[in-house]
Formats: C-alpha cells, sequence, structure tokens
C-alpha cells in the first residue's frame, strides 16, 4: 500500500501533466475530493506545498487564487512513477478533463487583479489568454479600491465581449 502523501503528489502531477494547462489549487482539490480519492484536506495541502518545494510544481498566485503548473522535473518525476497510479485513477482523471477541460481552460484563462499603485491610485490589471498565448493584457488606473474590484469582476463575467469590441473598435 502506498503512502497516501505519495498517492495524492503523483495524482496531483498526473492532473496538470494531462491538462495541458495550469490548473488551480480548488480545481485539483475539488476533483481529489469529490471523488473521494482523499477525505483529508490537510494532507491534500501538504502534498500539494511540498510538490511545490521540491520544484515540481509552481504556484502564482493572482486574485486569490492559486494557479498550479507543473515543472519540467515535475514531468520527469511523473514519468518515472506514472505506473504507480492506479489505472482506473488515470482513466478517471483522463475522462474528467476530457469532459471538463474546455471550462477549466475559460476558467483558468481569464485573470483579473488589482492593486494599490505607488501614486494611490488602483490599477486592475485584466488578462485573457488562449493555449499560453496572451490576448489581452490592459492596466486600468481608477481612483477606488471598489471600482477596481468591480472592473476586475466585470471582466470574468464579460472578457469575451469586452475583447470582441477592442477588436472591433481597433481594426476599424
Amino acid at each position: 500500500m502506498q503512502e497516501p502523501i505519495t498517492l495524492y503528489k503523483l495524482i496531483v502531477l498526473y492532473m496538470l501533466e494531462r491538462s495541458g494547462f495550469p490548473l488551480t489549487r480548488t480545481q485539483v482539490t475539488d476533483f481529489l475530493l469529490n471523488r473521494e480519492y482523499t477525505t483529508n484536506f490537510l494532507n491534500l495541502q501538504q502534498a500539494v506545498g511540498e510538490l511545490i518545494d521540491d520544484g515540481l510544481l509552481t504556484s502564482v498566485t493572482a486574485r486569490n487564487r492559486s494557479y498550479l503548473s507543473i515543472t519540467d522535473e515535475g514531468c520527469q518525476t511523473l514519468n518515472y512513477f506514472k505506473n504507480q497510479i492506479d489505472r482506473d485513477i488515470r482513466t478517471d482523471i483522463d475522462a474528467f478533463l476530457k469532459e471538463h477541460g474546455f471550462e477549466l481552460r475559460n476558467e483558468n484563462s481569464v485573470l483579473a487583479s488589482y492593486r494599490k499603485a505607488a501614486s494611490g491610485e488602483y490599477e486592475a490589471r485584466l488578462i485573457a489568454a488562449d493555449k499560453g498565448i496572451t490576448l489581452v493584457d490592459l492596466t486600468l488606473s481608477v481612483p477606488l479600491e471598489d471600482t477596481a474590484a468591480t472592473i476586475c469582476d466585470n471582466w470574468q463575467n464579460r472578457n469575451q465581449e469586452i475583447y470582441q469590441y477592442l477588436m472591433s473598435q481597433l481594426l476599424n
């Protein structure tokens, strides 16, 4: 019987390698908890933390979301130990990614965050990407934090419409 933490690490590496794009910590955690591969949230978080500490994953935080990506070293490690993940688990992960891949990618391809600038204004940074290619990277300066937060929320919900509007205006 494998150590549960080791199995969690391999599952996380496998998910990230198979997805081909970053997943949020929440997406990974929800998958493992909902499929009952673990019921121990803290052990799962420990496993992810150790993967980051060991350089097998990277984590980038934007607007209270942590985005996990597998590193080259993580891919190499997974190649050595992939067969230690039960075939049914691998099949389940592959089916999940096939079924939900588009919505997972879309959820993670649109980023919005804000920060207080040295000038005292707030800067809302809005990004839309597709398959690792940045389509839009826009920073707006606004006087109020509430305004910056609203801009970020609206970007999450209306990014495609805004992108299309920008393109139509810039190409005419």
